[in-house]
């Protein structure tokens, strides 16, 4: 029995769009410890896949981290299921601030090393012990405070289309390097309050405890992070302190949180938040494109992509067969490392 998606994910996303379900997209996390991920790993597989799931999930010794998307016509059905596994019975659900029918187009649950990569070899550091988690009034009120130091805990790209107010942004590609770039970073507040956030909680989770482990006293996490705040602030009509875009794992990129727009197309200069990737299958950038820009190269990069992205399917193929990109374009790091912006 094949234990995968074995259809073509493009000819997958063409019968959704044409044939759209009503979906719910969630995600959710559970740091739990597993003896055998494998067999968790294919059990969950043949759960998902019977209840209709979209999706991504990593799975791992150290516990599991999910986006997927439910047919809403199942979510009764999944919850129940679901529940049967003992230690996601009753596991908080993030449901996304905007949603998509097609957020997701295949079902892919992978064995990882670890459900958040963080480059962590400390046999003496415990994850369970995490900072003091806040829902959303107390966040508000805390990250106000003069004697509150408040930081993303996402990569560079995520917080450049979305923060909130007063955070510190680490210039970072990873969660892998943003752990000892923190840490640096709040050595002198060491005595104040830090809260951290993410999207959804999972790198809080294990961030606020690695702090604790350093010896930072007054740790605190968003509880269920960006997507769990946008939907609390709405439903109990708080303050909303975080400007733009949250960026999201999936086809969407990106959910709108606030009006605003506060970053700009990585080709023009104009103020843009929409993610895209680079169209030509040998570099597939994740860049901000305007829709001015969108049109005139054609979802592209660079006119060099275009220029490959309008051969024929069987040239590019050759053209990728083997071949070295010139520019370190698998990475999704520096902008401006890879494109040539044209900024007026």
């Amino acid at each position: 029995m094949k234990l995968h998606n074995a259809v073509n994910k493009k000819e997958l996303k063409q019968k959704l769009e044409l044939n759209p379900v009503p979906r719910k997209t969630v995600s959710f996390y559970k740091y739990h410890p597993l003896p055998n991920p494998q067999i968790f790993r294919d059990h969950l597989y043949l759960l998902l896949e019977q209840v209709g799931v979209l999706g991504r999930i990593y799975v791992a010794s150290e516990g599991i981290n999910a986006q997927i998307s439910v047919p809403l016509e199942n979510w009764d059905l999944f919850i129940s299921k679901t529940n049967e596994i003992t230690f996601l019975e009753g596991n908080r659900l993030n449901l996304a601030v905007e949603d998509n029918p097609v957020s997701f187009v295949v079902l892919k649950v992978k064995l990882r090393n670890k459900i958040v990569a963080d480059g962590l070899d400390d046999k003496t550091f415990n994850p369970s012990e995490t900072g003091i988690h806040l829902k959303a009034k107390e966040f508000n009120e805390l990250a106000a405070r003069p004697d509150t130091v408040l930081v993303d805990m996402r990569n560079h790209y995520e917080s450049e289309v979305g923060h909130f107010e007063g955070a510190i942004l680490p210039d970072v590609d990873t969660f892998r390097d943003s752990l000892p770039i923190v840490e640096d970073i709040l050595k002198p507040h060491e005595d104040k309050h830090i809260i951290m956030y993410c999207t959804g909680g999972i790198r809080c989770e294990k961030a606020s405890a690695w702090f604790k482990h350093r010896g930072f006293k007054n740790v605190y996490q968003l509880e269920g992070g960006i997507i769990k705040y946008a939907n609390d602030v709405k439903e109990q009509g708080l303050e909303n302190r975080f400007h733009g875009k949250n960026f999201v794992f999936d086809e969407r990129l990106g959910e709108r949180i606030s009006e605003e727009i506060i970053s700009h197309c990585h080709q023009c200069g104009e103020l843009a938040d929409t993610h895209t990737n680079c169209k030509n299958e040998a570099c597939h950038l994740l860049f901000i494109q305007c829709s001015n820009c969108a049109e005139k190269y054609d979802g592209c990069c660079c006119e060099d992509c275009q220029r490959i992205y309008h051969l024929p399917e069987e040239e590019q193929k050759l053209l990728r067969a083997g071949a070295k990109p010139p520019r370190n374009v698998f990475r999704k790091g520096r902008i401006e490392e890879k494109i040539r912006p044209v900024v007026k």
